[in-house]
């Protein structure tokens, strides 16, 4: 072998490494789709534990639900009801006469008005309460909270029977308390001869029964608010309704809103608070859709019109309902 021979070789090419064991095989490849597997097992779960509730929830409602727009198309009157004949079909008529009749715009009228009164009422003196507990002593407020409470679990039969004998015309403390300021010409002053009058009763009963679940919720949330914020705005020379507009109003908005929304739903819906206080026969000046819709159905023998009456007041309240869901999403309680 040559010079020649070894330039023309040149140095030797290294060869590559051997592979050195990994320790990885096949099932390491499964491992990470039986644990997604497991995952998504995990995430049904929860589904699985509250489906006996929703299945007595669907039991419960799906089937009157469905009974009551079915009832709406037809013409159900005593002799159906009782024979059990089938019902004729009348298309929309219920609704068209519901919608044409003026009676029905000026319940549909004292029901808004009412639910606005009673919501402002609710809504405004539960925050004034609410904000009064934060700067309460710990056994004042323990106090006002047991009060409070007592008031909430009371019987809408016994509070109802209370504000009767407080606005009674003869014995009633409303009229004593007036008289001993205005003259005694309050006393046997009945409230219900005027329904306005006889409306604020109502009103009184639908807020005094109200307040307790607003002022304990807006109170939680105010227990959120933090402190140190407050203190700082008070420092940089903020008055008390700055710092309540720019520190704790955004934290209990949401709470706020959602309770206030509620409250719409609730008092749109009243029924036993007008039907105990006018002795279970409410005036037609008294009446609101919940009463207008049993008048209807029970009184007048209409079934199928008082169904109606009820599902116009479910659209009505749906635009409420959806403006409740939005909020609890917001605040990220529904995922």
């Amino acid at each position: 072998m040559s010079a020649a021979d070894t330039k023309a070789v040149g140095p030797p090419v290294p060869l590559p490494p051997d592979p050195q064991p990994t320790g990885k095989s096949s099932s390491d490849d499964d491992a990470p789709r039986v644990q997604k597997r497991k995952r998504k097992k995990g995430e049904l779960l929860p589904y699985f534990l509250i489906l006996p509730a929703i299945v007595a929830i669907a039991a419960v409602y799906l089937y009157p639900l469905g009974k009551t727009v079915i009832m709406s198309f037809q013409d159900m009157g005593r002799r159906e009801l009782w024979s059990g004949e089938p019902a004729p079909w009348v298309g929309f008529e219920q609704f068209t006469n519901i919608l044409g009749d003026p009676e029905f715009w000026w319940v549909t009228f004292r029901t808004v008005v009412f639910m606005a009164i009673c919501v402002t009422l609710t809504m405004g003196i539960g925050l004034l309460v609410a904000l009064l507990m934060r700067r309460l002593s710990t056994w004042v407020r323990l106090v006002l909270t047991v009060a409070l409470i007592a008031a909430w679990s009371m019987p809408l039969m016994v509070a109802a029977s209370i504000f009767r004998f407080m606005a009674d015309s003869d014995y009633g403390l409303i009229n004593t308390l007036i008289a001993k300021v205005v003259g005694e010409d309050w006393l046997g002053h009945n409230w219900y001869l005027n329904p306005i009058q006889g409306f604020g009763i109502i009103t009184l009963l639908v807020v005094w029964g109200a307040i307790p679940f607003v002022v304990v919720t807006l109170y939680a949330a105010l227990t959120q608010v933090p402190q140190e914020l407050e203190e700082a705005a008070a420092l940089d020379g903020a008055s008390a309704y700055g710092i309540y507009k720019f520190v704790t109003w955004p934290v209990i908005k949401p709470v706020f809103t959602m309770v206030a929304t509620l409250s719409v739903i609730w008092d749109f819906n009243v029924f036993g608070q007008i039907w105990l206080l006018r002795g279970n026969k409410p005036e037609p000046e008294y009446e609101t859709l919940g009463l207008y819709s049993y008048s209807k159905a029970f009184e007048s023998t209409s079934f199928s019109q008082g169904t109606a009456i009820a599902l116009i007041t479910v659209v009505l309240l749906s635009g409420v309902a959806v403006f409740y869901l939005r909020q609890l999403m917001k605040t990220g309680e529904v995922e």
